[in-house]
């Protein structure tokens, strides 16, 4: 059979691919055992912010005042309110939840419907909670990293976690649809430019991207579970001990840094 020397080319350059597809291969990790499929989607992820979010998120940066971003912030943290407190209350966690409740009462109408937030010169502390770390709490293992396409770094627990949180946000209840879709965009580019100093950072600093990212992920998530503590040595807390988290050994193993580009 006469080859062309088109089809050489073509050929050769499918052998070349193909070559660096295989040199590109890693030996899968017990965190991370879908590292191939998580790269491709983190590509993709990484083309879309590249093209579209970041340089609106950049324009957004630029050129809104201080004062409305502020309001756009609060605003969208005072709604996450709702689901921290019930996390907190499936933790057990009844003063942290209590303290949930009025933070939203209390943005919610002196805030002004949560543009500004009065609630925390008040003493009441924002709180970080979601069903994923509820899980965590419980015991229940992250199970292998998951990049999830334009949402980012997960896991499974967390994955999962997504699902039972949704519900509780009142933005993705709202409608009509083309409002809340609206709203959603808002609050990517908003969280987006909050974020463009640290992945500002991250560009110039991580030699492997993905893995700074993945294993900051992991560490952030592991540390949240456990409120910030210490990871215990010799033993696994458990949901009983009176002050203290449990941890699942899974989360407790990642390594630290870095940063994640999800949208709760």
């Amino acid at each position: 059979m006469h080859i062309t020397q088109f089809g050489r080319l073509v050929l050769f350059s499918g052998f070349l691919a193909l070559a660096a597809g295989c040199t590109s291969v890693r030996a899968p990790s017990d965190a991370d055992p879908f590292e191939g499929f998580n790269r491709g989607v983190d590509s993709f992820n990484q083309t879309v912010d590249k093209v579209a979010l970041k340089p609106v998120a950049q324009g957004y940066d630029k050129y809104v005042p201080g004062a409305v971003k502020s309001c756009v912030g609060n605003f969208f943290s005072n709604l996450n309110d709702i689901s921290i407190a019930v996390n907190n209350l499936l933790q057990g966690k009844f003063k942290e939840a209590g303290s949930d409740i009025c933070r939203f009462a209390i943005n919610t109408t002196v805030g002004v419907l949560g543009l500004t937030d009065p609630a925390s010169g008040m003493g009441f502390q924002k709180h970080d909670e979601d069903f994923g770390q509820t899980l965590g709490y419980w015991g229940v293992g992250s199970g292998p990293y998951l990049v999830l396409p334009l949402l980012g770094p997960s896991t499974i627990r967390d994955t999962a976690g997504r699902v039972v949180d949704n519900p509780l946000d009142p933005l993705a209840q709202h409608t009509p649809v083309d409002e809340r879709n609206s709203a959603i965009a808002v609050k990517a580019v908003d969280k987006r430019a909050e974020l463009l100093p640290a992945t500002n950072l991250v560009d110039r600093v991580a030699l492997d991207k993905y893995s700074f990212v993945r294993d900051a992920y992991l560490a952030s998530r592991a540390s949240k579970i456990r409120d910030g503590r210490s990871a215990p040595e010799d033993e696994e807390l458990k949901p009983d001990d009176s002050d203290k988290k449990p941890a699942e050994s899974s989360d407790a193993q990642a390594q630290p840094a870095s940063l994640s580009f999800a949208v709760k």
